[in-house]
């Protein structure tokens, strides 16, 4: 091995001088085999880049890399499609020495026979075009054209960039920046693994502290956030004996600690940590310092889960003109911000607002990311996310399948985040009533995070969750129960007993027994989400009044109607105080309260409330959103009664 890497050195160093000093462009060919999966990843990348990860032996023979290898392997292979590479070879691009390129055909131990040119491992092509090779005898024959990229263009320098600030970022030079990457790529035991032998090896205190944070990073990635709590606590205790009281590695790890309580929905813990992050860093940098956007921002996402809609606009809104005075005007960091106030108005029922933060971050992200970066497949999502909240469900679909394709060619096929991304295709399916394709995305994104995750993670939970409300929808009770009770299972063992998803859980499983008639259970369970909200969340939240609102829908059906009205009455008073007027739940409680009056025959309190309703979903959805059309329905039926 390394004669041969002599050998090659010395080639190469004969070549630099030509490369360095040549102009034009010449082809070269390359015949190999790819795997079914590999070439289908390929087609989708067209106008992307790709890298060989060792030297490349090309020919400048056409007919040799074609009959020899990529058509050999087309025919005889069964597991395998053949390629013919044609790749652009323009000496421009040669001049920095990581392009270099060798000419073998005379050192070669085939020498002129195969007109060999070795490439420069890691060199970066764009692929420009594939097309099928017509051939009698196999339809697996490709041919994909390549072009040599300079390592000094715009796309390889960002993608640099960009790579730099996620991983360098996260930890200090060395072993810990791998760890990061493998926990980018999902591979968290390998992460773990890792993080606990530099445990291991080192001396210092502050070292230990770095790792023992990393493995925090790690846990709250996998979703075991009482270990993760428990490994940034001890990180903690170490920082405060080796730091001053406000030195800014502590803000680090006051940030770490309420990014777990945030995930354990404990919430008021939460803002208490970012706050006390954000106290430091105030200290420690100037007023619009760069390093006090990320704590605003992070304050504003508690304030979001606390319903707090108008403080948390606010503090997003500070991060970003923190952002504006430090950053040049395409940074990445402010797609964040954007993203980041787009979810607000998400959230707020403002979706015209929305949808337009959300295509300002994107369109930030096609000018400072490299493409197919998953954080295209982050804004699709929630780009889709928004289309389904209005209605629109081609467009939702269309969105959150453009955010898969995105995540196949960048993630590991068992990433996480794929299987958010099948879920959410599921629930579009659910709510167009292809329960069946539901079904199908739903099982694929279970299956991922069963092999990603471990047993109890909470997004385990969500897909048993999400697949038990399609079961209530096919009528298939009993497996709707289970896979609802599997969910609640899992997330009394990985959440705070009054965490929000163990309500969600709870007024799931009612609504089963509510479909099977089975009332009184249907509001034992809507009333234990009601204790659990009424402990976790401040006392005008939304998801109060959706449990109001569910409570008085089941006292509707057992005929129980001043008890059913109150409820309602409830829910509109709190959805008031927390939403803006035109908040399509507020329509939704309107609508309840006008079937309501409808039921107990008093028509034109019932038509009252329903034009409310109507007037409201007018204002913020799609013309043609079923909520609309259902309204209109119920005010059509008790018009002909009056």
């Amino acid at each position: 091995m390394l004669s041969e890497q002599l050998h090659i050195e010395k080639i190469h160093r004969e070549q630099q001088t030509i490369n360095r000093n040549s102009t034009g462009s010449f082809k070269v060919f390359r015949g190999q085999s790819l795997s079914f999966a590999d070439f289908a990843k390929m087609k989708n990348t067209i106008g992307g880049l790709m890298s060989f990860n060792s030297f490349l032996s090309t020919s400048y023979d056409r007919d040799i890399s074609l009959e020899l290898y990529a058509r050999s392997v087309a025919i005889n292979d069964p597991s395998s499609v053949g390629i013919l590479f044609v790749m652009t070879i323009n000496l421009a691009a040669c001049r920095d020495s990581t392009n270099a390129f060798a000419d073998a055909s005379t050192e070669s131990f085939f020498q002129e026979e195969e007109k060999e040119l070795i490439l420069s491992s890691h060199t970066v092509f764009r692929i420009d075009q594939i097309e099928i090779i017509p051939d009698e005898h196999t339809d697996k024959l490709w041919e994909v054209s390549l072009t040599l990229q300079d390592p000094n263009s715009h796309d390889l320098q960002t993608l640099t960039v960009q790579i730099r600030k996620e991983v360098c970022e996260a930890a200090k030079p060395g072993w810990s920046r791998l760890g990061i990457i493998l926990i980018k790529l999902g591979a968290y035991s390998k992460a773990e693994y890792l993080y606990k032998v530099l445990l291991e090896k080192t001396a210092t205190q502050i070292e230990q502290a770095s790792y023992i944070q990393l493995l925090g990073v790690v846990y709250s990635s996998t979703g075991e956030y009482f270990k993760a709590l428990s490994w940034f606590e001890r990180s903690l205790e170490i920082l405060k004996i080796a730091h001053s009281p406000n030195h800014p590695d502590l803000a680090v790890s006051y940030n770490n600690i309420a990014s777990v309580h945030c995930h354990m929905g404990e919430y008021s813990k939460a803002l208490s940590f970012y706050e006390r992050s954000l106290e430091i860093l105030k200290m420690a940098r100037s007023p619009n310092h760069l390093d006090l956007a990320a704590p605003y921002s992070n304050i504003a996402s508690v304030h979001c889960h606390l319903g707090m809609y108008s403080k948390a606009l606010s503090s997003y809104e500070k991060s970003l003109e923190i952002r504006k005075i430090a950053l040049p005007s395409n940074h990445p960091d402010f797609a964040d911000s954007y993203h980041s106030i787009a979810s607000v108005y998400g959230y707020m029922g403002e979706y015209s607002k929305a949808l337009s933060s959300y295509k300002r971050s994107l369109e930030i992200q096609e000018i400072a990311l490299p493409p197919n970066h998953p954080d295209f497949a982050t804004s699709y999502n929630n780009i889709g996310i928004t289309y389904n909240k209005m209605g629109e469900y081609a467009k939702a679909l269309s969105s959150y399948e453009r955010s898969l394709e995105i995540r196949k060619l960048a993630l590991p096929s068992n990433h996480p985040d794929l299987a958010v991304s099948y879920n959410n295709i599921g629930m579009v399916y659910k709510k167009l009533g292809k329960y069946l394709k539901a079904l199908s995305s739903l099982e694929t994104a279970l299956e991922i995070r069963k092999l990603a995750l471990p047993l109890n993670h909470p997004d385990l939970a969500a897909s048993y969750n999400n697949i038990g409300m399609v079961f209530d929808n096919l009528g298939e009770y009993l497996k709707a129960l289970s896979s609802l009770e599997t969910a609640l299972e899992i997330r009394k063992l990985a959440l705070p007993l009054n965490h929000p998803d163990l309500a969600a859980s709870y007024n799931n499983i009612a609504s089963v027994y509510d479909n099977m008639g089975e009332y009184s259970k249907a509001l034992l369970s809507h009333e234990r989400a009601l204790e659990i909200v009424k402990i976790a969340l401040p006392s005008n939240h939304p998801d109060l009044a959706a449990s109001y609102n569910n409570i008085g829908m089941v006292y509707d059906k057992i005929g129980e109607h001043a008890k059913a009205l109150s409820s309602y009455e409830r829910s509109l008073e709190i959805l008031k105080i927390a939403q803006p007027p035109n908040y399509p739940d507020i329509a939704a409680t309107y609508n309840n309260i006008g079937m309501l009056y409808n039921g107990m025959g008093e028509y034109s309190k019932a038509l009252s409330s329903y034009e409310r309703s109507l007037e409201i979903l007018e204002s913020v959805l799609s013309e043609n959103h079923p909520h609309i059309a259902l309204v209109r329905s119920n005010i059509k039926n008790v018009q002909n009664r009056l």
